[in-house]
């Protein structure tokens, strides 16, 4: 079955990515760097040298620690996967954080002006459109923690994406300034022990979701908790008292979700 089910995908991608169901997997990584409000940002990019001609692109936003390994190796599956990975930097200069009493500052620090937000993520956008690997029309965006509701708040922006992703991510709806049509497909993969989700929170996106009439499903793992996809949030729980871990079964799932999602999306 399962060998099956690899033919499908396999099948699947090489329609909608040239080449392919041929590629070899010579994975390129590279440091880039783009401006947002005259400040430096600092991205890695990720694709497959293998395979030729333009491919969809994905931008990946960070959990709240900042653009570190745990999003480029991210960024890296999706290489892997025939995808032109952006992991972008929010935080500007390339910050990161090693405790969360820093991490909260510099997330609280970009999403009490939305705008500056926005601004940063567009940038990211523009800069992926114009990346010779990339069919421009064809990109979508995931994240994880502060990264998903990064790329969820985009959505309801309407920021013209193909869809989006979001993996453990913030509910809260930062309202745009002017009443938006959200253009993107919509997955969101919650642990259903997540202390950071509110049921009402869910309830909520629920009902967002269904009146603006979005493809959108949510999808609830159950014994996740919040960062079920890093396989670091476990020991980051003990160690700063955090209601966080890791759930290897959520992640696998979610993941192959997340697949299938952009199959769908860039099929189109």
């Amino acid at each position: 079955m399962k060998s099956i089910m690899a033919s499908i995908l396999m099948i699947a991608a090489a329609l909608i990515i040239p080449n392919a169901a041929v590629a070899t997997e010579k994975i390129v990584e590279r440091n880039v760097e783009y401006t947002a409000g005259g400040i430096t940002m600092k991205g890695y990019l990720a694709y497959d040298e293998e395979i030729h001609g333009r491919r969809p692109g994905v931008l990946v936003v960070h959990e709240w620690w900042g653009q570190n390994t745990y999003v480029r190796e991210r960024a890296r599956m999706l290489a892997k996967l025939g995808y032109t990975a952006l992991a972008l930097d929010m935080y500007g200069e390339g910050r990161t954080a090693q405790h969360p009493d820093d991490a909260g500052r510099f997330a609280s620090e970009v999403m009490k002006s939305f705008p500056v937000a926005k601004e940063r993520f567009l940038a990211a956008f523009a800069y992926l459109k114009k990346e010779p690997t990339v069919d421009p029309d064809r990109i979508a965006a995931i994240g994880y923690c502060f990264g998903g509701g990064v790329v969820l708040n985009m959505a309801r922006q309407g920021v013209d994406l193909r869809g989006v992703a979001s993996f453990h991510g913030s509910l809260a709806v930062i309202k745009p300034e002017q009443p938006a049509q959200i253009k993107a497909a919509v997955r969101v993969y919650n642990g259903a022990d997540d202390k950071f989700s509110a049921p009402e929170q869910i309830a909520a996106l629920k009902k967002e979701m269904a009146d603006h009439k979005v493809n959108f499903q949510f999808v609830n793992y159950p014994g996740a908790k919040h960062g079920f996809t890093n396989p670091e949030a476990t020991a980051i729980g003990k160690k700063f008292n955090m209601p966080i871990a890791y759930n290897a079964e959520a992640d696998k799932k979610s993941w192959a979700d997340m697949q299938k999602f952009l199959m769908e999306i860039f099929a189109k």
